[in-house]
């Protein structure tokens, strides 16, 4: 088939996204990082995550070379698998890898130049930590385009001409998705029990038992805390947002393939409108990035309305873009799949809002929250876990309106249920996730500014640069621990929506394994007796054929552990973070206690030992719950067949949506009231309120930084699994 001119514009756009993303790393590479001692502290924190990354890659080396020997010998020796996978799944891991690496080595060269900057001015160091951040948005959205581009032009040139080429096409190329599922999880369980060992145990030994400030330099686990940070909210976020990202635009591309099969010319525009809709996103976000900028003395509203002008202008240019796209395209129903890309792009920005109302302390529920300290932990605690309850409503109710309306616009308001209607509404709900993740170069800019913010208080801290540059980092800290929630809660609804179109991908991927087994010899025979022909067969035809419906005890079974894994998933995370930070505290307590000289300042702590410990843990700790999740949809997949992992798939996509979103907003809210009353409110530092505060924090550090970024990633990871291992589940039929 030929290729339309304007496709061109997806790989122009990621190159120049990974140009911008240089540009914005040598600007800051060129700044000065400040005094010997913010260097120092600089390079032991670069050097740490370095040295963690190093020893996570050969960890995570060894499972994709066991996986992809699995995927080889279901290609080429049982015939049950597309002969692609092997390969891609390997290419999407490297890259999903490669966008965590280049994130997190910008950010640590960004914290000391920020806390540097912000001697001279709030602007200033806003800029270098929000332009640093932004390299991790350009290197997430350039190499994700970029791979996609790639993989579209060598299969096009492959099986051009063939029976269903787009539809092989895209459904080969979804398939690289799961090794950047698989990547994007070890990354964000790995990361997030590294920096919350290190953190809980920091604060829990050094603010609480030794009464000495966050990131003092006689905090043993001090430099372990500042590693963290970047091993866990930039290398892990960076990974799981680029999956998030390929993922809605591959599935998309799958489903059009199906909606437009009928029509050559149209469902090769299908196919290729949500690579363009992301590719013009990619312009409108360095638009977006440039418009950031403050004043010193601004408040954290005044922030927060910084970061909000250039996300918002990117999103309704965005927005504006679309209908242009899809009507010079000439897709049939262009308006209202538009719309559908509206719905995407509305539902974002309303969850990343009401995320920002519960988190921050500029509003009721965190200042209740901090308010609650006056009478101990344990208020602290119960109002914190019903705020974060509470706080599910808007993020859940504006997901279901967003389903039901991108679903509706695109097929017209049809409310039939013909295959025609299904197949056309399932595009648009993949379409909106596009439109959701179009504006990722600068919402994950905001989100990755938050740990190099934070990592530049914690060296002008240590550094002890005075108190107006420590009270300017607060400024910036705090907005990233408002930006870094609202990211969290954006990433887990643009997973929300990119599921479901992968739930849709997963019924057409079993087609096509179903297609290659009649092809070898197989016969397939429905309830009534009657021979069923996988290749001319509907939607409907497929439930129909799987019993696919409430009253089948497979679904209700798959459903109640999908469930279940969510919440299997949050505990065994939890666990290790708790066992992590036990190790973590019982070494600070040591070094406080047999190092003479640490607390008055005359000696130095083994900080070495306590990144050797976050680090040990992690690696351990991580290995059993990345591979439980691949292990469920395999398992249901073969105990109980497609009907059982649609049921799977529904049942977590539902609780852990829910789950993550409860345990992201609690986290951000707990530890915004920590930073209000460290402000001065309800007694200041060192006071009860204070103290009560900390245990909140830390209770909420791996809810909102372990569990629950990681469901997202979970229900993604079983989607993906679930897709490349449909051929095996056919076998079984």
């Amino acid at each position: 088939m030929n290729i339309p001119e304007v496709f061109w514009l997806v790989p122009i756009a990621s190159v120049i996204a990974l140009g911008m993303a240089w540009h914005f790393f040598s600007a800051m590479m060129k700044e000065e990082e400040g005094t010997s001692k913010m260097i120092e502290i600089a390079e032991h924190v670069r050097k740490g995550a370095m040295a963690y990354l190093k020893q996570q890659y050969k960890v995570v080396g060894i499972v994709f070379a066991v996986l992809a020997v699995v995927f080889a010998l279901m290609a080429y020796v049982l015939k049950v698998q597309n002969p692609w996978v092997p390969v891609a799944f390997l290419t999407g891991g490297l890259f999903s890898g490669l966008a965590g690496f280049f994130g997190m080595k910008t950010a640590t060269y960004a914290s000391a130049r920020t806390a540097n900057a912000v001697q001279h001015g709030l602007d200033k160091g806003l800029k270098i930590a929000f332009r640093s951040g932004a390299v991790m948005g350009l290197v997430v959205v350039g190499l994700g385009l970029l791979d996609i581009a790639f993989w579209f032009l060598l299969l096009n040139y492959i099986y051009n001409g063939s029976e269903m080429a787009l539809i092989t096409i895209t459904t080969t190329m979804l398939t690289f998705g799961m090794g950047a599922s698989t990547q994007a999880l070890f990354a964000r369980v790995g990361g997030g029990i590294y920096t919350k060992a290190a953190d809980v145990g920091a604060d829990l030994v050094g603010k609480v038992e030794a009464n000495i400030p966050e990131d003092d330099p006689r905090n043993p686990a001090t430099i372990a805390d500042n590693v963290g940070d970047n091993v866990g909210d930039v290398a892990g976020m960076g990974a799981d947002l680029y999956e998030s990202y390929c993922g809605s635009i591959l599935s998309t591309a799958a489903l059009g393939a199906t909606a437009f099969a009928m029509n050559g010319e149209m469902q090769l525009k299908a196919v290729i409108a949500p690579m363009i809709i992301a590719a013009v996103g990619i312009f409108l976000s360095l638009l977006g990035i440039f418009l950031v900028r403050t004043k010193d003395g601004a408040t954290m509203k005044d922030l927060l309305h910084s970061l909000g002008l250039g996300t918002n202008i990117a999103a309704l240019l965005v927005g504006a873009a679309s209908f242009a796209i899809l009507y010079l395209l000439g897709l049939e129903n262009w308006l209202g799949i538009s719309f559908s890309v509206v719905t995407g792009l509305v539902a974002g920005v309303i969850i990343g809002q009401a995320t920002e109302y519960y988190t921050s302390h500029s509003y009721k529920p965190t200042q209740l929250i901090a308010k609650a300290s006056e009478t101990g932990a344990a208020t602290v605690i119960i109002k914190g876990l019903g705020t974060g309850m509470i706080s599910t409503c808007i993020p859940v109710l504006t997901i279901s309106l967003a389903i039901m309306l991108s679903y509706l616009c695109a097929n017209g308001f049809d409310m039939s249920m013909n295959a025609s209607s299904i197949s056309h509404g399932l595009y648009g709900i993949g379409i909106a996730a596009v439109g959701m993740l179009s504006t990722l170069g600068i919402t994950l800019a905001t989100d990755a500014y938050g740990p190099i913010a934070d990592n530049a208080g914690g060296n002008a801290e240590m550094c002890e640069l005075g108190e107006d540059v420590r009270h300017r980092t607060d400024a910036l800290d705090a907005l990233g621990n408002t930006t870094a929630a609202t990211g969290k809660g954006f990433a887990i609804g643009s997973a929300a929506l990119t599921a479901l179109a992968l739930l849709a991908s997963y019924v057409e991927e079993v087609k096509i394994a179903m297609v290659r087994a009649v092809n070898e010899g197989q016969h397939f025979i429905d309830a009534a007796g009657n021979a069923f022909n996988p290749s001319t067969a509907s939607m409907p035809d497929f439930m129909q054929f799987f019993e696919v419906t409430l009253m089948n005890p497979k679904v209700l079974v798959g459903a109640f552990i999908g469930a279940m894994a969510a919440f299997l998933f949050c505990g065994l995370t939890m666990g290790a973070v708790g066992r992590a930070a036990q190790s973590m505290v019982e070494e600070v307590r040591r070094q406080f206690r047999e190092i003479t000289g640490i607390l008055e300042g005359k000696a130095t702590p083994d900080y070495g030992r306590c990144v050797e410990i976050s680090t040990r843990s992690a690696q351990r700790e991580m290995v059993f719950p990345s591979l439980l999740a691949i292990a469920i949809p395999i398992i249901v997949g073969i105990l109980l067949g497609v009907a059982g992992v649609l049921g799977l798939l529904v049942g977590g996509l539902a609780a852990g949506f829910t789950l993550a979103v409860f345990m992201a907003n609690a986290g951000g809210a707990w530890d915004n009231a920590k930073k209000m009353v460290e402000e001065g409110n309800f007694g200041g530092k060192g006071s009860d309120s204070h103290k009560a505060t900390i245990v909140g924090d830390t209770v909420g550090d791996p809810f909102k930084d372990t569990s629950g970024p990681s469901l997202n990633i979970l229900i993604k990871l079983m989607s993906m699994v679930s897709i490349v291992m449909a051929g095996l589940t056919v076998a079984f039929l």
